[in-house]
């Protein structure tokens, strides 16, 4: 037995013995996540930072033809690099600094291209992009889109498939996970209507020194394999507790993860929530409550923050961009917080978005110049990991600088080649219009099945039911749309 674990047992067998009984919290606890606020990973909260960019020069190839890593050849682009005209880019991210620097190198590439960069606040583009792509003028070239957002334009017929030629973005499709490529193809999987570009597993973030301090396993490798036996997490979250200190943040969380794994319709918008996994996830969910492991507050809230300071929120689940937001928020803390991998042997994203070209752009083929030129090149690639936005492409994941890559935040953990390491067992999941009308209902179902102790599965069948009820005539117009 290691030396972690006898001390593990000593500390756990001292643990309070907490209550099994319902918590009793009523329903206007409702965690303020959303699916939509998966935005956290390349979304608003990315708009935010002031890092300065890396210089695109240094060390990188910004000619979109051959590109060599150490183990594969890249597809040459089938656009001209000599190719002329004006692009117009909406993008919700506010970095001027991090424009500059990308335009510069994509100038380096495709001199003959005038990118026109416009900030658009995260709310205003989406909904501006709707309404011009519906009126069929208006709409840029290029617009950054975020995923929880995607499905809004997935229809219809407004964006560009990227299948197509000249643009040819098939020959990509070995490069990315089946989950990044997948999630901005249409419904059906036929098209492609968003270059893929960034991903965000979610990883465990935890204070590796107080977990080391209290007998609990520290090691990453090792806190990792250990957390993915719902026993063995809730005996560590007890010995936390029994020190005045929170394993989770929201007291329903495990079933959204799960949730987050799979959506909520396939391709043939059949509901996939009513599985035996998801009646375990919800009982998961229960535990939490009654245990009282969770404070069912997020960390970055007022008492969220002091809780962190005075070493009581010591564990949570985030999108890859977390160590950025400790970073950020708690500076005095480098070297404290490790990170490993999702806890239940759950793998989802948290977040992500694409590059889209709308189907009435009159500068399709420069467009995509610049579409293919930020999400595959390697001088594109070294500004952006600088604002903690994650590669999903494996000519860049390949590459020694990106593989050697140590984050001080973390102890000097290899954080860049972790996160990829998760990437491809994501599940592909689908989005559609009816996810973000399903999230509320799906959440009040939850708590109030917890919060009333209902019988789990009785619990999941009765979210579809009633959720199946209430969306049916958006579903039937959705289906209708997708047949004809």
């Amino acid at each position: 037995m290691s030396k972690w674990m006898k001390s593990f047992v000593l500390v756990s067998a001292a643990a309070l013995v907490l209550s099994a009984c319902s918590n009793g919290g009523s329903k206007t606890e409702e965690s303020t996540k959303t699916d939509a606020a998966a935005t956290d990973s390349t979304g608003t909260d990315a708009a935010n930072t002031d890092d300065a960019a890396a210089d695109p020069a240094a060390d990188a190839d910004a000619a979109p033809t051959e590109v060599a890593s150490s183990d594969m050849t890249f597809p040459k682009s089938s656009i001209d690099p000599n190719i002329s005209g004006e692009v117009t880019f909406w993008t919700f991210l506010d970095n001027k600094k991090n424009d500059e620097a990308l335009t510069k190198a994509f100038n380096e590439a495709y001199p003959n291209i005038k990118l026109k960069t416009v900030f658009v606040p995260f709310d205003d583009l989406h909904n501006k992009l709707q309404t011009t792509l519906a009126a069929g003028k208006g709409a840029p070239d290029v617009a950054l889109v975020e995923q929880g957002q995607f499905a809004r334009y997935s229809t219809g017929g407004v964006l560009t498939n990227l299948l197509d030629q000249p643009f040819d973005a098939g020959k990509y499709k070995e490069y990315v996970s089946e989950y990044n490529w997948n999630r901005w193809s249409s419904i059906d999987g036929t098209q492609l209507l968003g270059m893929p570009w960034d991903v965000t597993p979610s990883v465990t973030y935890y204070r590796a020194d107080i977990f080391e301090e209290l007998g609990l396993p520290s090691d990453p490798d090792e806190l990792g394999e250990y957390i993915q036996d719902p026993d063995q997490y809730f005996n560590l979250a007890q010995t936390l507790k029994a020190n005045n200190k929170y394993a989770m943040e929201w007291r329903d969380s495990p079933v959204h993860w799960l949730g987050d794994q799979y959506g909520y319709y396939d391709k043939d918008l059949n509901w996939v929530r009513n599985t035996d996994e998801f009646v375990k996830f919800l009982d998961i969910s229960k535990k939490v409550t009654q245990l009282k492991i969770a404070p069912h507050d997020g960390i970055y809230s007022d008492k969220g923050k002091q809780r962190v300071k005075k070493g009581e929120s010591v564990m949570y689940v985030a999108g890859t961009f977390g160590a950025r937001d400790l970073a950020a928020n708690f500076p005095d803390l480098k070297g404290k917080w490790k990170t490993t991998k999702a806890p239940f042997g759950l793998n989802f994203g948290a977040g992500g978005s694409t590059f889209v070209i709308p189907a009435q752009s009159q500068n399709k083929e420069a467009a995509f110049a610049f579409a293919e030129w930020i999400t595959t090149s390697e001088a594109a690639w070294k500004i952006e990991v600088e604002q903690s936005v994650q590669p999903d492409w494996k000519n860049i994941t390949s590459l020694d600088w990106y593989k050697n890559h140590v984050n001080e935040y973390l102890g000097g953990q290899n954080d860049f080649a972790f996160y990829s390491s998760l990437a491809d067992a994501l599940p592909v999941r689908r989005y559609t219009t009816l996810d973000a009308l399903a999230w509320p209902l799906w959440v009040g179902e939850v708590l109030n099945a917890i919060d009333k102790n209902v019988d789990s599965k009785t619990a999941i069948a009765k979210a579809q039911e009633n959720i199946e009820k209430k969306l049916k005539p958006e579903k039937d117009k959705l289906l209708k749309q997708l047949q004809g």
